[in-house]
């Protein structure tokens, strides 16, 4: 029988007691593992152990796919209207919204955020996100196909049935509700794997699917390894879509294990360096707190962390001077204690601070200059100092590789044509940024950057009816906005003999 964790928050920001299943959801309950095994589930602030979490296998990811492929078949999919779907979805916000301090707490205490700012800038998105789905659920719909008088013609956009979604630690919520609000609004059934480092809000959700009224089966959550979970379900040969967010070298793991099983569908949201070029005509001022917020959001462990900062000669030093007491600002505030704008959160995982350190020393021997931080803060927990790196060269590591914490590269340019040429010297491309006040050069810099998505004059700003991905090795697909819908529908061509003789 699955335990139940609880846990009673009383601090500044919030007061309450959250309980949460910790086995495995399938089939609209909690269940235990095949298999007896837990994952020990660490706050990140501390080091320490909340709770742990049941462990699922192969084995219980067979059990949720043929669960989920019965509910398709049955009391989902083309089996029920999309107003229907649409219904649903917007009960679950509700409940999510109803819920938004709980959730903020969790992923305070599970993730380490600041929870004033989970709260406003995360639970708020979810909620937004998973509605505007609702309102798709409705609205997905072929062509007509004018051909000859003698045939009808059209397409249809049909559910692929069961999909597998694999979600990362760094925004757990947030992906979850990028990856099932088009999933369930084109009528997919989902088993889900949460990261196993932080898979609490993801269980919490579980419960309000349960009240949502959702059929058994829709929504199946599997926590689990990568190794063991995530490969399960990229091999499996009734799941004809995967989408996985989360590094290019898992993504490609991904990728070979969806080839080699049954040639699945597959969307990948992966790593990036983006670069943000401020030119000489910049706003000041707003280029440093937009490039602050592109690079130390959420301590960096952003996919799209503006880490490569190219700055045009004329400010080069005045941006620098800036920047550096921005960084200098930056204090270190953990989760749910936390009501500070500007904080320093903890790095989610103890493995990324090993990875961290190896990079610096790295870059040091290569001759980039640490101008501030490159240390660890503190003894508690995983904090790491912001840092800035200067007198890079664009072959270094420290300017080709990701990092995926609070580091930046600052980067000298003279000519929009040269900075071009090193902004699309890399492997990834999901984003960059363009600051300048010459509208002309903001456009064609935009266009000529090799990115999934460009801001001007902002970093950062995604919106949910925006589609969100990447160019190169940063991922395959997109996510958000009406083209996250092909994501998860097949085109059919139907054609309708209605005179034609033989």
């Amino acid at each position: 029988m699955p335990t139940t964790f609880t846990h009673k928050f009383d601090t500044p920001t919030f007061k309450g007691t959250v309980s949460i299943n910790t086995g495995l959801f399938i089939g609209g309950k909690f269940v235990d593992p095949v298999e007896p095994a837990t994952i020990d589930v660490i706050n990140p602030a501390t080091g320490k152990v909340i709770t742990s979490v049941a462990a699922g296998s192969a084995k219980d990811v067979d059990i949720a796919v043929k669960v989920a492929k019965e509910a398709y078949k049955t009391s989902w999919g083309l089996k029920v209207p999309g107003s229907v779907r649409g219904k649903l979805m917007n009960k679950l916000a509700d409940l999510i919204e109803k819920h938004t301090d709980e959730f903020a707490a969790l992923e305070s205490l599970n993730v380490g955020k600041p929870f004033l700012i989970t709260k406003a800038h995360e639970m708020a998105s979810v909620v937004a996100t998973i509605r505007y789905y609702a309102g798709w659920a409705d609205k997905i719909q072929g062509k007509t196909i004018e051909t000859t008088d003698q045939k009808l013609a059209y397409t249809r956009h049909e559910p692929y049935g069961v999909v597998g979604q694999i979600v990362p630690w760094n925004f757990p919520l947030s992906m979850i509700s990028w990856k099932i609000g088009p999933a369930l609004a084109t009528g997919n059934t989902i088993v889900l794997k949460p990261s196993e480092l932080t898979p609490l809000t993801a269980l919490r959700l579980a419960d309000l699917v349960i009240e949502a009224g959702f059929p058994p089966g829709v929504l199946n959550i599997v926590n689990g390894y990568g190794m063991t979970v995530g490969q399960a379900i990229s091999e499996n040969p009734i799941i004809e879509k995967i989408a996985f967010t989360g590094s290019t070298l898992t993504g490609r793991k991904i990728q070979e294990a969806a080839a080699r099983s049954n040639l699945k569908t597959v969307t990948l949201e992966l790593g990036g360096k983006s670069p943000n070029i401020i030119f000489d005509d910049a706003d000041l001022d707003q280029a440093v707190k937009w490039a602050s917020l592109g690079i130390f959001f959420n301590m960096g462990q952003c996919c799209n962390a503006g880490s490569r900062i190219f700055v045009q000669e004329g400010i080069y030093d005045q941006f620098l001077a800036q920047f550096t007491e921005v960084a200098k600002g930056l204090v270190p505030a953990t989760g749910i204690l936390s009501i500070l704008p500007r904080s320093m959160v903890p790095r989610s995982l103890r493995f990324s601070l090993i990875k961290f350190w190896d990079t610096l020393i790295l870059r040091r021997s290569e001759g980039a200059t640490i101008h501030i931080g490159g240390s660890r803060h503190g003894s508690e927990g995983y904090f790491i100092q912001p840092t800035l790196v200067t007198e890079c060269k664009t072959n270094m590591k420290i300017v080709q590789e990701e990092v995926f914490g609070p580091v930046a590269a600052i980067i000298k340019f003279k000519t929009e044509e040269e900075v071009i040429e090193m902004a699309n010297d890399t492997v990834y491309g999901l984003s960059a940024a363009v600051f300048t006040e010459n509208s002309s050069r903001a456009i064609r810099v935009a266009h000529a950057l090799e990115s999934g998505q460009t801001f001007v004059n902002c970093f950062n700003s995604v919106e949910k009816n925006m589609p969100f991905g990447g160019y190169k090795q940063s991922g395959i697909g997109r996510e958000l906005g009406e083209y996250a819908l092909d994501m998860y529908t097949q085109v059919k061509a139907v054609h309708i003999n209605i005179g034609m003789k033989l």
